[in-house]
């Protein structure tokens, strides 16, 4: 009797599999380091609620901080094209994940970008990608809004850019003060953004509706 093919996963009827990557010696060297972190913790790495924590634990390090291996200014130029379009475009509600470098905690909410074009425009979906390429790194909300900031001015050279990120942060909800409505707001600017009330009330009034 002919055996039965495993099913297809939902990831393959829709035409593409998943594949992660890890490097395998800096995978075992984490994993050292986090089962010693949980035996000095007090726990017992043996159980079988732990025997792979170690393991996943260094492949999940290594997801969130990919952004090290990526070059943001890359992103955009890879999607550059000449256009005479000089008015404001906007990004928003662009999802946000990243570690804090102060507790190794996760922080998350969202950006909203704009930047007036002189002569470039870049392809809408690079700039979230840039905003993935800094988040995942260990990070402080105050530089990240202001990496994502410099990096679309000097390699697009607008007009302005203007960057607002909102985000919770749960070295702040789970331990320290613990206010669990807390939510942290940045922003940054350049050119008309930055030297034009009128410009950056515009930006604000588009996503204001999403500001807390």
């Amino acid at each position: 009797m002919p055996k039965k093919k495993n099913p297809l996963s939902e990831e393959e009827m829709n035409g593409y599999t998943r594949e992660d990557r890890y490097n395998p010696e800096l995978t075992e060297k984490i994993s050292v380091k986090y089962r010693s972190i949980l035996q000095n913790l007090g726990e017992d790495t043996k159980r079988e609620g732990l025997l792979k924590t170690p393991e996943r634990v260094a492949k999940a390090m290594q997801f969130l901080t990919h952004g090290y291996n990526i070059n943001p200014a890359g992103i955009l130029k890879s999607a550059l094209f000449k256009d005479e379009y000089k008015q404001m475009v906007i990004i928003k509600d662009i999802e946000i994940y990243s570690l804090c470098e102060h507790h190794l905690l996760p922080f998350f909410g969202k950006a909203h970008i704009a930047y007036i074009p002189n002569g470039k425009i870049v392809g809408l979906s690079k700039i979230p990608r840039v905003v993935d390429a800094f988040a995942r790194r260990l990070q402080v909300q105050e530089r990240l809004t202001t990496q994502i900031r410099d990096c679309i001015q000097e390699t697009l050279q607008p007009l302005g850019v203007a960057v607002v990120i909102e985000a919770k942060h749960l070295c702040m909800l789970m331990r320290g003060v613990q206010k669990q409505n807390s939510v942290a707001t940045t922003s940054a600017f350049t050119g008309a953004f930055l030297n034009n009330p009128k410009t950056r009330e515009e930006f604000v009034h588009l996503v204001s509706g999403k500001l807390h």
